[in-house]
């Protein structure tokens, strides 16, 4: 594979098959689970600001579930009608529009233009380049709750470690699997740590401490884990490459500084979000606005017609449309257990477990159950909402603090968001950089178990020090 087939956004056919039979084994699993779970679901109430929250006194209790057949077979498209689907349409459409703007922006070349710069300035430091990247996705999970809004710079990555001598499995592990582990450090994660510690009525981003010390540690395994991988993949760089001047290519080098001013605009207000509340609700929306006007006018400046600007963004839009079949199908299994009613059952049991369980293993306990449930629902807002009102009462009848309740939330809902075959950006990013889902599992669950001992200690070393 050479790096240029890596810059656009082209679903691989080898990609695309593997996922969709990764995701109909979960959606036949998911049905038989409705045949032999029964429904059930917890009372709930408005908590003020329009969202359902589960009330714990008024408790669990079992009801009528199930689910007919044509339901579930229809189940890919019904989700489309279900409360909730207009952030599954935003991520269809944010999608669509990126998948245009890297197909004008391969044609054009200002894909390859970008990347040539990129090599000869840091080709003879890239793992020193590799811990910035890292670094900053991380930061960009960690500090704003980006997570789906940096899908658009998988590829870009993916492609500068190709072109760095490195694999297409170092390019998504150095973005996506980093911005996943900064997303489940939480250090000042709005989207699960603020809405957990709103609903365990604690101040917002208060002890942050052990978060950043998490920040911190994962980070350095995650570092330590891809420089490996990468140094077992890696080819000597061509000195050609490397090393010579870059013809001088006036529209081309135009074109590159106004995309990265404009995707630097967007970025900048991305991150105000983490100062802005009011911002958070439309991240996914900036990023594609942006992404969309870098796109149009960086092409343009490189002499491309608007003609052929318009031409090649649709099929960049149509190459991307296989995507859309993956996020239908993976979020379906959250629909089909949803209107089964069986989730709040599975909770129910899990909540039951804890009640037997030693002191120290509770707090591992509720890092299990969110575990679990964030492989059917993937959002972590609404993950907060129906687990924080049940899992913080149930730790501090142990004397288990509503603080370390959040830590245990957000590492459970994070990791796991670039391991979990239902989440949409894992599926996506992978199809995008010609990775299978099953070479992907088989390289970082190695990774995904050091970080679950690694983060299990966090938790324990918390619950020693009285966090």
């Amino acid at each position: 594979m050479n790096s240029s087939s890596k810059s656009n956004m082209n679903i691989s056919t080898r990609s695309f098959l593997t996922a969709i039979a990764v995701i109909f084994v979960l959606m036949v699993a998911a049905y038989v689970l409705t045949l032999v779970i029964p429904g059930g679901s917890y009372a709930r109430v408005d908590d003020g600001s329009g969202h359902m929250i589960v009330d714990v006194a008024g408790g669990f209790s079992f009801t009528e579930g199930g689910l007919p057949f044509w339901k579930w077979l229809l189940s890919p498209v019904l989700v489309l009608t279900a409360a909730g689907s207009g952030t599954l349409i935003a991520v269809i459409a944010f999608l669509l529009v990126i998948g245009g703007v890297f197909s004008a922006l391969d044609r054009c070349g200002l894909m390859r233009h970008m990347l040539d710069k990129m090599v000869r300035r840091f080709g003879a430091v890239r793992y020193r380049l590799m811990a910035v990247v890292i670094l900053f996705f991380m930061a960009m999970g960690s500090a704003i709750g980006s997570f789906e809004e940096c899908v658009p710079l998988v590829p870009i990555v993916v492609a500068l470690a190709l072109q760095l001598g490195w694999d297409a499995l170092t390019g998504v592990a150095m973005s996506l699997l980093a911005v996943g582990c900064g997303f489940a450090a939480g250090v000042c994660n709005p989207f699960t740590v603020g809405v957990a510690q709103q609903l365990a009525g604690l101040p917002m981003f208060s002890g942050a401490w052990l978060r950043l010390v998490s920040f911190i540690f994962i980070y350095g395994l995650l570092l330590l884990f891809v420089r490996a991988h990468a140094k077992k993949v890696e080819r000597t760089l061509d000195s050609a490459v490397a090393q010579t001047e870059a013809q001088t290519d006036p529209k081309a080098d135009r074109g590159l500084v106004l995309f990265c001013a404009i995707l630097g605009f967007g970025i900048a207000v991305i991150l105000c979000s983490g100062f802005i509340p009011a911002l958070q609700d439309y991240t996914m929306i900036i990023v594609a606005v942006t992404f969309l006007a870098a796109g149009i006018v960086s092409c343009l400046a490189c002499g491309m017609s608007g003609r052929e600007l318009g031409k090649t963004f649709f099929a960049g839009v149509g190459g991307i449309c296989p995507a859309v079949i993956m996020i239908l199908m993976a979020s379906s299994i959250k629909y089909t257990l949803e209107e089964a009613k069986v989730l709040d059952t599975i909770l129910h049991g899990a909540v039951g477990m804890a009640e037997t369980l030693p002191k120290w293993a509770v707090i591992l306990f509720i890092y299990l159950i969110v575990l679990v449930m964030n492989f059917f629902i993937p959002s972590g807002s609404a993950k907060a909402f129906m687990l924080m009102p049940l899992i913080v009462p149930m730790a501090q009848i142990f004397g288990i603090s509503a603080q370390l309740c959040v830590v245990a939330f957000a590492f459970g809902d994070g990791f796991s968001n670039v391991l979990y075959p239902t989440n949409p950006a894992l599926l996506i990013s992978l199809g995008l950089a010609d990775v299978s889902y099953s070479d992907w599992f088989r390289w970082s669950w190695k990774f995904h178990a050091l970080n679950l001992l690694l983060t299990s200690a966090l938790l324990l070393f918390g619950l020693s020090v009285g966090y």
